[in-house]
């Protein structure tokens, strides 16, 4: 595949839409995210006006406490605010969205998610390149909060991946095509991936109606991997577009509760591991994850007996007892229902 990164590419002439259909959909969902989600629109309402071709915004609030939906309505009246009864979940939050959306592009963006100028232009520019026609979706660079990069692509998990982590040979040998990852990759040129985080993902409305919303079945966390997943056994390919810079602040959300983030994080990765590798890819990732997070217990335990190591290891060492603690007392996720309409609903 061919990727273009040209300023061409990106121009404001490549970016109408045609005969008056809405160009880009915009999914955001807030759940107790108030102020970081008036600053997402309010970063993407200028952005919204660069582009030469009609956009809509949804925010689906998740019966978000804080006052969420009243901010919104009050200071964003033109956006489509979706209010739920209760928290269902990131992914059926967003197909509440897409079931509505009429854009040509869909843009999957998290609540604590700030585009730069000219990002969105990019990203649709990019996708508008003739040469990118079976590219299905893609990302921009990711910065942190203080300007650092932000590791936003990853290949996708396996269970011969999660004991190539586990035994830390993918670190040895970053650079390796198979045994390595993009985490030592300086994410600075344009490129195909396995899959992108989901903080922002520019996808076409052609793959969402090919492969289906989010599997509902994941309610926090791998619904985004599972879903570029489904792209790929589809035929599409996934982009990063570095030219596109987003700032996401990550895991706003959930930072009061850190335990419930861990574990909803690891449940969404075992249900991965399950449908699409079986019973026994599931076993083969827990038994990866006990090694792994015994092996370097251990080593850290070892760390932490010299005075100047000990408190800096404590942290690290009280998350690998609790991952070992919860890989001995969990069961596998419920069984999936392997249909197309529940991606769907």
């Amino acid at each position: 595949m061919v990727f273009s990164d040209s300023a061409s590419a990106v121009s404001s002439s490549a970016t109408k839409s045609h005969d008056g259909q809405v160009l880009v959909s915009v999914v955001i969902v807030s759940f107790n995210t108030r102020e970081t989600t008036l600053h997402c629109l309010r970063d993407l309402e200028g952005e919204l006006e660069r582009l030469s071709g009609e956009s809509e915004v949804f925010v689906v609030d998740n019966d978000s406490k804080d006052g969420s939906a009243e901010a919104i309505r009050r200071e964003f009246p033109s956006v489509r605010l979706l209010e739920l009864d209760s928290n269902e979940g990131f992914g059926p939050a967003n197909n509440r969205a897409f079931a509505e959306a009429r854009g040509e592009f869909l843009l999957l963006l998290n609540s604590d998610a700030f585009v730069h100028p000219g990002a969105l232009e990019t990203l649709v520019g990019f996708l508008q390149a003739p040469e990118n026609a079976r590219v299905g979706g893609v990302g921009p660079k990711l910065l942190n909060e203080d300007g650092s990069l932000q590791a936003s692509c990853w290949k996708f998990p396996s269970p011969g991946r999660s004991w190539i982590e586990a035994l830390g040979l993918a670190r040895i040998f970053a650079s390796h095509p198979k045994l390595g990852d993009y985490y030592r990759w300086a994410h600075d040129e344009t490129r195909g991936v396995d899959f992108v985080i989901g903080a922002c993902l520019l996808m076409r409305r052609e793959v969402y109606e090919e492969v289906g919303g989010f599997d509902p079945a994941f309610f926090l966390y791998a619904e985004e991997t599972d879903w570029q997943k489904r792209m790929l056994m589809h035929g599409w390919t996934i982009a990063f577009c570095p030219d596109a810079v987003v700032t996401h602040l990550g895991g706003v959300s959930g930072a009061a509760d850190s335990n419930k983030t861990s574990t909803l994080f690891w449940q969404g990765q075992e249900r991965f591991m399950q449908k699409h590798f079986g019973s026994r890819g599931w076993l083969l990732f827990r038994g990866a994850l006990f090694v792994g997070a015994l092996t370097r217990f251990l080593a850290l335990a070892t760390l932490a007996l010299h005075p100047r190591k000990r408190q800096s290891s404590r942290t690290r060492l009280r998350f690998f007892a609790w991952q070992m603690g919860r890989l001995l007392s969990t069961r596998a996720p419920a069984p999936l229902r392997e249909t197309r309409s529940d991606a769907n609903n």
